[in-house]
């Protein structure tokens, strides 16, 4: 978190901060909960937690699926090369499809890395995902210039920037 948001957060910031960084309770209203275990309302907590996404203190919040328990065991993430200027829009209608949960730009390092877009795909198995990857090539005709599929090899879990003092 950089220096200048440090002043903007107070005490119960830090508190609700603390009371969900490992994720909202899983509880018919979360807010609520949280609320109870600062000491606040529930419209504080949501204002505050607004706030501070208003802000960047928060960068979002959503659900994580962890697909693996879901039964989604051949996640591979698929990296393309498309034009440079096209990149949004293959983007765009690579991320609408149901079989895949993020597509993002990222630079490419050419000579070694020449791929600039990246779409994690979600399959029962890697032979699945491998088909669904076709739909993708096709779907983009021309502008896939290029692809490979890097499938995990570990469960790793995934967390952001901690405060000290709350659940890890």
């Amino acid at each position: 978190m950089p220096d200048n948001h440090q002043a903007q957060l107070d005490e119960l910031d830090r508190e609700i901060i603390l009371a969900t960084q490992s994720g909202l309770p899983l509880t018919p209203q979360p807010y609520h909960t949280v609320a109870e275990q600062v000491g606040c309302s529930t419209d504080e907590v949501m204002s505050r937690m607004q706030r501070m996404l208003d802000d960047g203190i928060i960068r979002r919040i959503g659900a994580v699926p962890n697909h693996y328990t879901l039964g989604f065991r051949g996640n591979g993430m698929t990296v393309w090369d498309v034009p440079d200027e096209k990149v949004r829009e293959c983007g765009q209608k690579i991320g609408a499809l149901d079989y895949v949960s993020h597509a993002y730009h990222r630079p490419r390092h050419p000579p070694e890395w020449n791929y600039n877009l990246f779409a994690m795909v979600h399959g029962k198995d890697r032979d699945e995902v491998m088909i669904k990857v076709e739909k993708i090539a096709e779907l983009l005709g021309a502008d896939n210039r290029g692809h490979e599929v890097l499938f995990s090899s570990k469960i790793l879990k995934k967390t952001g920037l901690r405060l000290g003092g709350g659940p890890n």
